[in-house]
């Protein structure tokens, strides 16, 4: 006989099939599942992880569990710089804070500037509506001159644009690398706002330093993920 949670899991996912949680519908808590079928919190909990990790379940922080049709959780599988900056093809980016001067001390040294002042935009980044991302981009200012007067990057603008999309065509070098890290990170207050969760909550951060192909800095884009909403796929293939 199966463990309890796959029971659990195999039963939630033929509801979600049947149409008995349409899509969108908040699914029942861990505290009713548990009085409901006199489970184990543990055992309803791997359950909805299980189900939460194939993307027929997606969590909104504070409100709850619900189903999820196929596609709702946002899935992206990366590959080449071309993959990146076409992550405009099926997101929307929502601009919170317009491209604009500042003093950042710490993104002016990753890209290698002299002095303490870059060029920077926030942006929350949406698919199917829902808000699955916040990214900060500093812009050396030599490279910022050429998009400041851009429609897509002020305060309130909508778009289905990528910042290194719009600014590709106005350098004089092709962007030939993306130097990218990832690690997890707790929401600061700024990604918190522009998702909907909690500050403090568990993100996936991701780093990108683009580079040109003299290996000149020309955007440091800083973003944090909510991990219920956004999948990220690499695909690594053996060199010849």
């Amino acid at each position: 006989m199966p463990p309890a949670y796959q029971v659990l899991r195999e039963r939630l996912r033929d509801d979600i099939a049947a149409g008995r949680y349409p899509d969108g519908t908040r699914l029942p808590t861990e505290s009713e599942l548990v009085a409901r079928h006199g489970l184990s919190r543990q055992t309803v909990r791997r359950a909805f992880q299980d189900l939460v990790a194939e993307g027929t379940v997606y969590r909104v922080p504070g409100r709850g569990s619900y189903a999820s049709e196929q596609g709702r959780r946002y899935l992206r599988q990366l590959g080449s710089i071309e993959d990146l900056m076409s992550l405009s093809d099926d997101t929307t980016m929502e601009v919170v804070d317009g491209l604009r001067r500042r003093v950042d001390i710490e993104a002016a040294s990753r890209l290698r500037l002299d002095g303490d002042v870059v060029y920077s935009v926030q942006f929350r980044r949406l698919h199917g509506g829902i808000a699955f991302g916040h990214t900060t981009v500093a812009l050396p200012p030599a490279v910022a001159t050429s998009v400041l007067t851009s429609p897509h990057l002020v305060t309130g603008a909508t778009s289905t644009h990528t910042v290194i999309g719009l600014l590709e065509p106005h350098l004089e070098k092709p962007i030939a690398e993306a130097a990218q890290s990832i690690t997890v990170a707790a929401a600061d207050e700024a990604a918190a706002a522009a998702v909907a969760c909690p500050p403090g909550h568990p993100m996936l951060r991701v780093d990108r330093l683009y580079a040109d192909d003299e290996g000149h800095p020309v955007e440091l884009a800083v973003s944090q993920f909510l991990p219920e909403q956004y999948t990220y796929r690499v695909t690594l293939r053996r060199s010849s």
